[in-house]
C-alpha cells in the first residue's frame, strides 16, 4: 500500500529582504543580512525551502533605557556609549546586525535634535560594519523631523528605517525612496491593519520588497500567546499567495521584555520565580524561542545570555 504524500504544500513564497550595503552595492558595510525567501512555515525544510536563517539584531539605544541593574550589569559601563554598546555587541554577543533605538530624541527623555541623532547614526556607522536597524523614539511628531536627517545622514547603506505606520508613511516612503532604505510596516497586534499599512505604502509607490513585517511584540507573560498567532497568520497568509503579507517579520523582544513584571521584578517579589539574574535572560530566551517558530525573522535582543541561547536555539532547529 503506497504511502500517502501529506506534505502541507504552498502557493507562495515570502519576499526576499537585504539589509545593508557593502562598497560595490554604494555603502560601506562589511557584510548584508538577508531574511527571507521561504515557501514553507518556519523550519519545516522537510516540505520546502527555507534559505535564510533567522537572524538576531542587538538592541542599542542612544539612552540608557529604564532597565533593572541585572540587564545594565551584563551589558557592561558600554551602555553608555552607543558607539560603544554596538561594538561589544558585534564583537563579544555575536550578533547579525544593529537595531538603533533613538531614545534621546524623546521630548520626556533628552529631547535630542535631529542634528545629534543624525551624528549619533554616523558615528554607529564609522564603528561597526554590519547592517543597521534605526527606529525613531515612538513620538510621532518628533520622529517626523529625527527620521528624515538620520536617513539622509545614512543614505546609501540600505538601512531598515523603523517604523512606517499609518500616521506618518507618506514620509517614511519620501525618506526611503530618497536615500535607498527598507522599511519597517507597524501594526498594532492586527492583520486587518497589517494589510492596510501594507495598502499605503504601495499606493505611496513603495515596493513591498523592501518591507518588514512588525506586528508588535509581546514578551512573555502579558500577550505573547496573541501575537504569536498573529504572526503566524501573517505567515500563512502570505504563503497563501497574499502578496500584502508575504514580508518577514521583525519581533523587538530586547525591547518588550524588560518592561515585564515577570523579567525585572526583585527576587522577594516573585519568591519561588527564581533569581532575577537568571530568569530575566531566561524569560527573553523563551520569548525568542516562541516567536522563532511563529515567523520572526529578525529578533531584536538585549541581554547577552539570551542572545547566546537564541543563537544556539537557531543553531539546532536548522
Amino acid at each position: 500500500m503506497a504511502v500517502p504524500d501529506v506534505k502541507e504544500r504552498w502557493s507562495n513564497t515570502i519576499n526576499t529582504v537585504t539589509i545593508g550595503a557593502t562598497k560595490e552595492q554604494g555603502g560601506t558595510r562589511g557584510s548584508t543580512v538577508t531574511v527571507g525567501g521561504q515557501n514553507t512555515l518556519p523550519f519545516m525544510t522537510f516540505e520546502g525551502d527555507c534559505p535564510n536563517k533567522p537572524v538576531i539584531a542587538g538592541y542599542v539605544a542612544d539612552a540608557v533605557p529604564e532597565w533593572p541593574d541585572v540587564l545594565k550589569k551584563a551589558i557592561g559601563d558600554e551602555i553608555n556609549s552607543p558607539v560603544e554598546w554596538a561594538q561589544k555587541c558585534i564583537q563579544d554577543f555575536g550578533v547579525d546586525l544593529i537595531s538603533l533605538k533613538l531614545l534621546s530624541a524623546d521630548p520626556n527623555v533628552s529631547d535630542a535634535s535631529p542634528e545629534d541623532c543624525a551624528k549619533t547614526v554616523k558615528a554607529v556607522l564609522e564603528a561597526v560594519d554590519v547592517p543597521l536597524i534605526i527606529w525613531g523614539c515612538d513620538d510621532d511628531d518628533k520622529d517626523n523631523v529625527v527620521m528624515p536627517e538620520c536617513s539622509q545622514a545614512a543614505r546609501g547603506e540600505n538601512c531598515l528605517l523603523g517604523s512606517a505606520k499609518e500616521t506618518n508613511y507618506r514620509t517614511m516612503v519620501a525618506i526611503a525612496n530618497a536615500d535607498k532604505h527598507k522599511l519597517v510596516s507597524e501594526a498594532p497586534c492586527d492583520i486587518n491593519l497589517g494589510k492596510q499599512v501594507n495598502i499605503l505604502l504601495q499606493d505611496a509607490d513603495f515596493d513591498l520588497n523592501d518591507v518588514i513585517g512588525y506586528q508588535t511584540t509581546a514578551a512573555l507573560g502579558y500577550g505573547l500567546d496573541y501575537v504569536y498567532t498573529i504572526l503566524e497568520r501573517a505567515r500563512i497568509t502570505g504563503l497563501q499567495g497574499d502578496k500584502l503579507m508575504a514580508m518577514p517579520q521583525i519581533c523587538d523582544i530586547g525591547g518588550e521584555t524588560w518592561r515585564v513584571k515577570e523579567a525585572v521584578a526583585d527576587d522577594d517579589v516573585l519568591p519561588g520565580w527564581g533569581k532575577l539574574d537568571k530568569r530575566g535572560p531566561l524569560w527573553e530566551a523563551v520569548c525568542a524561542g516562541n516567536y522563532l517558530q511563529a515567523g520572526g525573522d529578525i529578533l531584536v535582543m538585549a541581554h547577552p545570555e539570551a542572545i547566546k541561547i537564541t543563537q544556539q536555539t537557531i543553531a539546532s532547529l536548522i
